[in-house]
């Protein structure tokens, strides 16, 4: 879901970097129509230096902000496969605990509605460990 706001992130980046070059562009044409019709030679090419310069700047900075989100993206992948690859270890973790498999079917019988007693009979847990269970799945169910 991250990646999608990334990418829609970066492609707003890109119009917004199209979208600003062909202002300028069109500001820059009518700027220089009008300073031609208006002010001598030099003066235009002061107001065309600081144009340029200007646009030099506004490019820098959308290209700052796309590598930006290309970082964030990157980094953003990487914490995914890394939690995907501990929630793969803490599966196989659990599945090779047999104490956590009697523990998991305890949890799973309270949601499920079975009793205390049923629950100390099929898990073979002592009272206190079945109604600490009972009572902490009990309130989440």
């Amino acid at each position: 879901m991250m990646v999608w706001w990334l990418v829609a992130l970066t492609l707003l980046v890109a119009w917004l970097l199209w979208r600003s070059f062909q202002l300028a562009a069109m500001q820059q044409t009518d700027v220089t129509d009008s300073l031609l019709q208006q002010a001598p030679a030099d003066e235009h090419q002061q107001q065309l230096s600081l144009l340029r310069a200007e646009l030099a700047e506004l490019r820098s900075g959308v290209i700052g902000v796309g590598q930006r989100v290309l970082d964030l993206e990157s980094r953003l992948l990487e914490q995914q496969q890394l939690l995907a690859a501990q929630g793969e270890q803490l599966q196989a973790l659990q599945l090779t605990e047999p104490e956590s498999k009697i523990y998991s079917r305890a949890m799973k019988m309270v949601q499920l509605g079975a009793d205390l007693e049923e629950i100390m009979r099929e898990c073979e847990l002592p009272r206190a460990e079945a109604e600490l269970l009972y009572n902490l799945h009990q309130q989440k169910s």
